[in-house]
Parts: structure tokens; sequence; C-alpha cells
């Protein structure tokens, strides 16, 4: 968050010193106040430009295993842009590179799920998905484990639907 204010106000510097220039070169023909508001719009641009890019940015960086599967999109009365067009907030992925399969369990798999959301710290969880019967175990808590046999114990099934988008990308046979 540092450096992206640090980056708004290089913005606004940037564009209040083309403003003097151009001011400068029209020999005080333009008014003072365009040197402030240049300025001003440079690092609304910013900050615009830094919102709605965050998405594609977040999902660039990651490698081509990462499936997205949800996004969340909304609107704030502080961003009158965003009635325009949304904003992405949040999103959740799944790492398909990281699919383990037990032999004595072919119906479910393990993968990362990575949840990320905007001013906030990424955080990658493990998940069992059910294959067969379209569920889904979060690996969390001191009490969850996996068997020697492939099974999970003490963890929390989730029932999804069978058109569930991680349970999809999950699923995905390489």
């Amino acid at each position: 968050m540092l450096f992206e204010l640090i980056a708004a106000v290089v913005a606004g510097v940037a564009l209040a010193g083309i403003a003097m220039s151009v001011r400068w070169i029209s020999r005080g023909r333009l008014p003072k106040w365009i040197v402030p508001a240049a300025a001003g719009l440079g690092m609304i641009s910013y900050a615009i430009w830094s919102e709605y890019s965050w998405f594609d940015r977040m999902r660039n960086s990651f490698p081509q295993s990462v499936v997205v599967t949800w996004s969340n999109t909304e609107r704030a009365i502080w961003r009158p842009w965003s009635y325009i067009r949304p904003l992405t907030t949040r999103f959740m992925a799944v790492e398909t590179s990281t699919a383990k399969r037990h032999p004595q369990q072919p119906g479910q798999v393990m993968v990362s799920m990575i949840l990320a959301a905007r001013w906030q710290q990424t955080t990658v969880i493990k998940a069992v998905f059910d294959c067969d019967n379209n569920r889904r175990a979060d690996l969390v808590g001191d009490d969850v484990s996996i068997a020697d046999d492939g099974s999970v114990t003490g963890a929390q099934w989730i029932d999804l639907p069978a058109d569930d988008a991680n349970l999809e990308a999950a699923c995905r046979q390489p």
C-alpha cells in the first residue's frame, strides 16, 4: 500500500511538472490552477488504473497451471467510476500443478487453493476434493490428517454442486 501511495504521488508530481512546462512554454497564458489540477488528475488517474489492473496483474503473476475459479466485483460510492465498470476485489484460484492423488483413493484429489483479496495477504490452503461425491474438505486445523490409505480424517466435508468451478478445476484429469 505504501508503494501505491508513493506511485500516486510520483504520478501527480510528473503531471504537475508537465503542466508547469506547458505553462512556461505558453509564457504564462495558461492559468496557474492548471498545475495543481494536473497533479490531482495524475494521482486520481493512477489510483483508478491501479485498482482496475490489480486483478489482471495478479492473475498474470501466477503460472499457467493456476485456474481462477471465482472473482468478486463490487461498486462503491467513494469510487463513482465503479458504477460504470465494477472493480474486481477478491478471487479464488486452484493450483492444478499441485494436484495429488492417492492410489487407494482415485476419486479424490488434493490441491492448493489460492485466496486473494485487494490490500490483503494472499492465502494458500490445501483442500481435498471428492470428485465422485461432489464435496470438498479443507485441510486446516490441528485435528485434520490424511491416513495411510489416503482417507481424510477430522475434516469437515462441504457438499458442492456438480458444476462448482473449484471442483471442476481440481478434478480435471491431467
